[in-house]
Order: structure tokens, then sequence, then C-alpha cells
């Protein structure tokens, strides 16, 4: 670098820390610079992992995929939650456990085609804005995750991939944009991630890890922290059976009214046609 450089933020007479990289790892091999005290601090595996750095880890983790995302222009999303386990029509219910489970799970697979059709028309739409909103976000996985990505796919739009590190083994699925996948260590800040930019949510039969998303999602617009947005569930006879509100209703521990935070539809055109009617599309 020249006094005189600039760089997008503007000129600095200082070195970049790329630079300084460089350099860094360019010196002569003696056992100074191979202490592990000698290292760039922000370049030491061993010591950005200690326990004492998690601030610093949850602020990278926040920062890396906002960056990604600002610089892409992406201003809005619609995401997709649902389960993992759920096949594509016509394939292994590779995670049934016995043969009640397969039926249910080759029964539902049809939610794995609406997700993929619900997908596309998002992009559809996206594709007014040139991608920049109502973009598809899935959590990167397989089953309703997979079909998310591949419907965005299907007709040339980017989609994203919020994949987090469990485990057991999980790689992102085929179908989310490359330069859109992302890694993440904590789910605090994955589910920021999701809603940041969420202009609508759409949530398929699901297990605990869906459960969770949706109730995190219905408490932040319940207690006012987020903007009222469509929640749709598809599978009404699915989610009546695995939540019953009128129940916490007549208890008392939800509020008269708070079931209607929700739409159930069965079909992507039913779907999209709530959000459309929100947004007056």
């Amino acid at each position: 670098m020249t006094m005189d450089s600039k760089d997008e933020n503007g000129w600095t007479p200082l070195p970049h820390s790329d630079e300084d990289l460089r350099r860094a790892r360019q010196v002569p091999d003696t056992p100074q610079t191979r202490a592990e005290t000698y290292r760039l601090a922000w370049d030491d595996e061993e010591f950005m992992t200690r326990r004492e750095l998690r601030p610093v880890r949850l602020q990278l983790e926040l920062l890396k995929p906002e960056m990604a995302l600002a610089e892409r222009g992406i201003r809005s999303t619609v995401i997709l939650f649902g389960g993992a386990r759920l096949p594509e029509p016509g394939g292994e219910a590779w995670a049934a456990k016995n043969e009640t489970q397969k039926k249910n799970l080759e029964k539902n697979s049809r939610y794995y085609q609406e997700a993929r059709k619900f997908a596309r028309l998002c992009s559809e739409e996206s594709a007014k804005s040139y991608y920049r909103e109502y973009v598809v976000v899935t959590g990167g996985g397989p089953g309703v995750m997979e079909a998310g990505n591949r419907g965005a796919a299907d007709c040339g739009a980017p989609s994203i991939g919020l994949n987090i590190v469990l485990p057991h083994e999980q790689a992102p699925n085929l179908y989310v944009t490359p330069e859109l996948c992302f890694n993440f260590h904590y789910f605090a800040i994955r589910k920021m991630h999701f809603m940041m930019r969420a202009k609508a949510v759409a949530v398929f039969p699901g297990g605990f890890g869906t459960m969770d998303e949706l109730f995190e999602t219905l408490t932040l617009i319940q207690t006012g922290r987020m903007e009222r947005l469509p929640v749709v569930l598809f599978g009404k006879d699915f989610w009546e059976g695995a939540i019953n509100l009128a129940f916490l209703a007549e208890q008392g521990t939800i509020s008269p009214g708070d079931d209607e935070l929700i739409t159930f539809v069965d079909t992507a055109e039913e779907a999209w046609a709530k959000i459309a009617e929100f947004y007056e599309l």
C-alpha cells in the first residue's frame, strides 16, 4: 500500500489488516515466530476459540452474514421453516423409526412439493426487485429447507441458507446459492438473521426445531418486539393436532385473539395470496 492509496472507505495512511497478515506469514521460521503468542490475535484459531472470546465470536457471527447480505442488496426475505425429515414425494422416508412414522412421513411428503412451489412464487415476486425483496431463506438443510432453496433455483433465483453446526453431520443442500450459504455456531445469532429482514414466515410440518422457530416468531410479534407480519402454517390438520391454541386461550395463558397471529393454508398459491393481500402486491 502506498501512502496515497484509497479503498472504498476512503484514504488511510495505515496498512490494511490483510497486508499485515501476509507480511506476518512471511517472517523467518524461528522458535519465536512459531510461538502461539506471536500470532496475530485474529489469525490465531486457538485464541479465537477460547471461552473468554465468546462475546467477540457472537459479534462476528452477527456481522459476517449481515455484511454479505447488505453487499448483495438484499432488503427483505420470506422464511421457510419446516421439518428436515420430510422426504420428496416418492423419496425414501429415511428418518422413519417404525412403520407408522414411515407412513406419516410419506403422507406429509406433499408439503415438500408445496414448499418448493411456494418458494418459486416468492422468487417470481423477488425478481421484480432484482432479487432484493422477498428473497427465500431457509435453514439450509434437507427436507422442507431443501424444497425451499430448490423452488428458488427452479426459476433461477438466489436463495439463502442459514446452516448450523450440529452434533450429527449436516451439510448444506445443493440448491442454496453458494455465496449466500452461511454456517453458525450460535442458535441465537442464527435466529436473529432469520428475523432481521423477514416480511413473511411460512411454517411447514416439523419437529422440535420447527416448533422452536414458530413460537419464537409468535412471541416476538405478540410482545410487540417485532412488527405484525404474515405467519402462514401449512397443514391445518397437522398443526391443530400438534398445538391446541384454543386450550391455551381457555387456560388464560394466551389472550383471546392471539390465535389470529397465524393463518392456516394448504397450498402454495393460498399462502402467497395471503402475503400478497397483506402487502397489497
